[in-house]
């Protein structure tokens, strides 16, 4: 299994930090962020990493080139255009060489254990597993009760995707963790969906393939840590919980 770590965002949220430098290499308690997510994912047990850049791109290919995780590291160049979660995937796809792609944003920080993702996603023989939590949002992915992928809905403004949703008393309400497996056999539909270099969202694929496709949530352990640092106050909460690791 392959990963791939999503490092082109802009970082709005976070400047001025993000006027001069990439929001990948914000400082957690004395590592950038990349590197507690590479540590992370080349522990779960992958064989490669890709890596995408676009906003100071020169700056993350310069610090990957300088260190050593262990793992061969690969870079996915979209600096002439961010392409967003699911374009950026699909620009990226001869780099998996056919196996599955674990999936990861690069503003996550999270001590979970990524193998138990993997576990369930091969298990269960998935066409892509979700890791969903219970966080507080608006935005949530529907599931049935045995966990398999229905819709979206925004909470606040009723708005449903696809718009012919249908939904059930027993339905899971879940919040996207920001991880994911992709199975290779979900390949020639992600390339199909959207012409190279053309951006999109992977959710907006996965939501126009639940219903032919078998692609499941798992729900993170209640006693993980879990931190999206894209923006000021959480990432503070990070750089507190995260001396330790």
């Amino acid at each position: 299994m392959k990963a791939f770590i999503l490092a082109a965002g802009v970082g709005s949220r976070l400047k001025p930090w993000t006027d001069h430098h990439p929001k990948a290499l914000v400082d957690i308690a004395g590592k950038p962020m990349i590197q507690r997510v590479i540590e992370n994912v080349a522990s779960s047990g992958v064989d490669g990493v890709v890596v995408n850049v676009h906003h100071f791109s020169e700056q993350i290919v310069e610090f990957l080139e300088n260190h050593d995780f262990g793992v061969n590291i690969m870079i996915s160049d979209e600096s002439s255009l961010l392409l967003d979660t699911g374009g950026g995937l699909r620009k990226a796809v001869d780099y998996f060489e056919g196996e599955d792609v674990l999936v990861h944003n690069a503003d996550i920080l999270t001590d979970y254990d990524l193998s138990k993702l993997i576990a369930v996603h091969k298990r269960c023989g998935n066409d892509a597993t979700l890791l969903m939590g219970e966080r507080p949002s608006s935005r949530k992915l529907v599931f049935d009760k045995n966990m398999r992928l229905k819709g979206w809905t925004n909470t606040a403004t009723g708005e449903v995707k696809p718009g012919n949703l249908l939904t059930a008393p027993d339905d899971r309400y879940l919040s996207f963790q920001g991880i994911h497996i992709l199975s290779s056999g979900l390949y020639n539909r992600l390339i199909d969906y959207r012409p190279n270099n053309t951006p999109f969202s992977i959710i907006d694929f996965y939501i126009a393939h639940a219903a032919t496709h078998n692609i499941a949530g798992v729900i993170i352990d209640s006693d993980a840590r879990w931190f999206d640092v894209g923006k000021p106050a959480t990432l503070e909460e990070a750089i507190r919980n995260m001396t330790d690791k």
